[in-house]
């Protein structure tokens, strides 16, 4: 019986045999020669460099703490523990958060590279200096720190670790994950990505994630180009859900613990598809995720996104079992005002034909309620 289904989260294995330590130490010797996304920038990080997600040797946290405005199945009733990295391998011109993962392109706020003490010729693993930049909290944060996080999640009674846009920061969260599962973290680990991510490092995850939470953003590379600066967003996007899949599978929901802080062996269940799936979705809305893939799939306006597309290539390639949200939260923001196709807000008719689109493509798992939308 694997780890997960025992009740434990997957990477304890990992940890009890030494691996995951040896794998956080793969993972830093990237950050020399950084190509830990697809973007492959070549910057040595470990000396000060900086690519495009503006991120050096340590990892840059915006914000740490129960959520609750996540999926149902993240949620439960503790809450999904989110830590919010600052920076991101997209450049996307709608972006709602990108004063925290665009840093920077706000004036004044790129990062610090000095360390605490550090003379030259000194070791780059001294203590960060945690200094906020302009109107946030994005600090940077040590090993040490970032596991105390994750346990002060897990005391707060969260159903998971929750970590947002960590496709850049992977060796900080390895490292971080071994001092944690030293220290009694029993959480699932959610890795919540815009969905550009390299192969590599995905298999440095394998039997360290319980649950992968993707973007599906685009269809069209050319629109993956224009709106999020990807050339290959849409390839290297599926081949990664294909490897989340196969490592995790279908979503599994337990219906036993309810934000006990990571205490207890929940009862599994991998919900079948057709009318008796549908009927244990609904019986299991209170139900937590512990395993699995999640897919979230913004619509955007003029269907720029690729609904169809996007459904059909889940549908067909990875499961028709595959738990979706089709998102409906599209407003125009940051630069969007300055692209014509995108500088309005999405109509509901948009988002009910989006749903229809995933729905006719033999997906049934959606996330919440669709008013109006008849199901095939």
């Amino acid at each position: 019986m694997s780890p997960a289904r025992a009740g434990w989260p997957a990477y304890l294995a990992l940890h009890r045999s030494g691996e995951l330590e040896g794998r956080a130490a793969r993972a830093r010797d990237r950050l020399s020669q950084c190509d830990l996304c697809p973007r492959e920038c070549g910057v040595d990080r470990l000396a000060g460099e900086l690519g495009v997600c503006c991120t050096g040797e340590f990892a840059r946290v915006e914000g740490a703490g129960p959520h609750f405005g996540e999926e149902a199945p993240l949620v439960g009733r503790g809450g999904s523990g989110t830590i919010f990295f600052a920076g991101c391998n997209l450049a996307c011109v709608f972006c709602q958060n990108h004063t925290i993962s665009q840093p920077c392109d706000a004036p004044g706020a790129r990062p610090r590279t000095e360390v605490a003490g550090r003379q030259a010729g000194t070791p780059a693993t001294s203590a960060p200096v945690e200094t906020s930049h302009p109107g946030s909290l994005r600090w940077e944060v040590t090993a040490e720190r970032l596991a105390a996080m994750m346990l002060e999640l897990q005391d707060l009674g969260c159903e998971n670790v929750n970590l947002v846009s960590p496709s850049h920061v992977v060796p900080q969260i390895l490292a971080a994950l071994v001092l944690a599962a030293e220290r009694g973290l029993r959480l699932p680990l959610v890795y919540n990505t815009g969905g550009y991510d390299s192969l590599e490092t995905l298999r440095l995850l394998d039997g360290v994630v319980d649950i992968y939470m993707p973007d599906m953003k685009y269809a069209d590379d050319r629109v993956a180009e224009r709106l999020s600066g990807i050339p290959d967003y849409v390839e290297r996007n599926r081949e990664a859900v294909v490897e989340m899949y196969r490592q995790v599978g279908d979503l599994e929901i337990g219906s036993g613990r309810r934000g006990s802080g990571g205490r207890g062996a929940p009862t599994w269940a991998t919900l079948p598809s057709g009318s008796d799936g549908r009927r244990a979705a609904r019986d299991s809305v209170c139900g937590v995720a512990r395993r699995g893939l999640l897919v979230r799939h913004l619509v955007l306006p003029g269907g720029l996104a690729g609904t169809a597309s996007v459904a059909r290539f889940l549908a067909d390639e990875v499961s028709r079992d595959t738990y979706i949200n089709v998102m409906d939260q599209y407003h125009p923001a940051h630069q969007a005002a300055g692209y014509p196709e995108i500088s309005r807000v999405l109509t509901s008719a948009e988002h009910r034909e989006a749903v229809r689109d995933a729905l006719s493509a033999g997906l049934w798992r959606l996330d919440g309620q669709v008013d109006g939308v008849t199901r095939p």
